[in-house]
């Protein structure tokens, strides 16, 4: 669920998908062939800063007692999930700097990242909706602030992998979504401790 902060903060974005994230990736095109090449830092910086979203809401003590601790676990889980796909990735990657998303391996590596952060977003914002009415309101605007450059963060990559034609179908650009600036991504890296 998207909450009006949110948009707020992806509001002021005017590019479109296939502008999004440029010092993430390039695309190149050799006749019918659409190459997407990716820089693997980015990648790496995306799932720190996933894992580091759920370290910092969880670290409000108020909120987690809210949340309970079944769906702690359940944030905890996702946590996990996050943090072997981005060792998986990282492992593979090695000191390698970009990599080619249409290889086969590469593709399923990096869009494990990019479900296990998806999946990350969408518990915390659960578990984030579920407490609004028991939080304290400024415990309640610091996990939405977390939240929020999450969200970006998640924009960003799949705007990232969605601007390679192999990935969207036929007419999909006149369906495109504004996603987050570079300058909105770098600030939710901020946000949620990462230096990129």
């Amino acid at each position: 669920m998207h909450n009006p902060t949110r948009r707020a903060f992806l509001r002021g974005s005017s590019a479109l998908v296939a502008g999004a994230a440029l010092t993430a990736c390039t695309v190149t095109k050799n006749g019918e062939v659409t190459t997407l090449t990716l820089n693997v830092a980015a990648i790496k910086d995306y799932g720190q800063a996933g894992l580091n979203a759920v370290s910092t809401i969880l670290s409000i003590a108020a909120l987690a007692s809210a949340i309970g601790a079944p769906t702690v676990a359940i944030i905890n889980a996702g946590d996990t999930a996050l943090g072997a796909a981005l060792n998986a990735f990282s492992s593979a990657a090695g000191s390698t700097l970009t990599i080619t998303y249409d290889d086969t391996n590469w593709k399923s590596r990096v869009d494990s990242v990019l479900s296990a952060l998806g999946t990350v977003e969408k518990d915390l914002s659960a578990a984030i909706t579920g407490v609004e009415t028991k939080v304290a309101s400024t415990d309640l605007s610091n996990a939405n602030t977390a939240l929020n450059a999450l969200a970006t963060i998640v924009s960003a990559f799949k705007a990232l992998l969605d601007s390679v034609a192999v990935r969207r179908p036929v007419g999909a650009m006149a369906n495109a979504t504004l996603a987050p600036s570079q300058a909105q991504v770098q600030q939710a890296l901020r946000v949620l401790g990462v230096t990129a």
